[in-house]
């Protein structure tokens, strides 16, 4: 450990620490099973609301097995496009676990892109079916990305069914995901597109108080997978209640959410990450399951990824020391 220093990493040396896909995807599923097992240390998340929908939260973890404590402080303006600047911005602050010395300060932009996509991934691989091929993207930008490139480490994904509000969003991201993945990238016009017919959905727009309900009951097929990246904004109650499992990564961040004003009308929880991946409950049992994980996003998957990014970067010399 060094002293009297931290690491400080931007958006653009996080991304250049390497860190990969599959051993994000691994690391969550580590941490997932160290949550299972009821030795991690995570409380609600606090926040402030300076405008309709938008948020900025504190998000405290602490993760034992994998060494890792800090906290994320991290926003969300789902207006932020009209002005050129991303939707989600904020940093990380990484310690060390033995004294509570900083170790380092990262963008967590990437950071966040990157678990979230893993998260469904996770989620995916014990509740969507094993040959899952086509999927249904509803939301062209980070999360509509990292999803796929999470989605495509674990499945035989070999047709992806982009829809966005925006022309120009969804143009860019058939072009990027088509000439990135090689698989095929089909435009659609109407959301529907991209949930009938698809193995996996993933809904990755605006996270909103009030959803706005655009998937209809009937849409969402026997033996689907849906990841709700955005909580229940894309889904019509009707259209969750046709939904055999409805899971999530941490059933009391959702409760808290729920005495927030999300979530007002959604099915029982059947289980939470930690519960699936201990075998605790079983995932998927039939084919023709219809099921969902809500994944809010946690404190424990930032800590999962801001080690191997720490320790990448140091390997790699990358970063600015900085004096405390």
């Amino acid at each position: 450990m060094t002293t009297g220093k931290l690491l400080y990493l931007s958006r653009a040396d996080v991304a250049a620490a390497g860190v990969t896909m599959a051993e994000i995807i691994e690391a969550l599923e580590t941490m997932f099973r160290e949550k299972g097992e009821g030795r991690v240390e995570m409380p609600p998340k606090p926040g402030i609301h300076p405008m309709p929908d938008a948020f900025i939260h504190a998000m405290p973890a602490y993760i034992p097995a994998m060494r890792s404590a800090g906290v994320k402080w991290i926003s969300g303006y789902p207006e932020n496009y009209k002005r050129g600047l991303p939707y989600i911005n904020g940093l990380l602050i990484l310690n060390d676990p033995e004294t509570g010395v900083p170790l380092a300060v990262m963008d967590a932009t990437w950071i966040t892109a990157q678990r979230t996509g893993a998260a469904t991934a996770v989620a995916a691989r014990y509740l969507a079916r094993p040959d899952s091929s086509v999927v249904g993207i509803l939301g062209c930008g980070v999360q509509g990305r990292s999803n796929l490139e999470a989605l495509m480490v674990l499945f035989p994904i070999r047709r992806v069914m982009a829809y966005d509000i925006l022309p120009e969003a969804q143009e860019r991201y058939v072009q990027e995901m088509s000439e990135r993945f090689g698989v095929e990238v089909v435009p659609v016009r109407h959301p529907r597109e991209a949930v009938s017919g698809c193995d996996i959905v993933v809904t990755a727009g605006p996270i909103l108080k009030v959803p706005h309900a655009t998937i209809q009951r009937g849409w969402f097929e026997e033996g689907g997978f849906a990841s709700l990246v955005d909580f229940d904004s894309y889904w019509h109650p009707d259209a969750l209640r046709e939904v055999d499992k409805f899971c999530t990564d941490d059933i009391p961040q959702l409760e808290y959410y729920r005495a927030q004003g999300y979530f007002q009308n959604i099915p029982p929880i059947y289980a939470d990450l930690g519960e699936l991946v201990t075998g605790r409950k079983p995932g998927r049992e039939s084919p023709k399951e219809r099921t969902v994980a809500c994944n809010l996003g946690l404190a424990l998957d930032d800590m999962a990824v801001a080690p191997l990014v720490y320790q990448r970067a140091l390997e790699r010399g990358i970063g600015t020391w900085l004096p405390l």
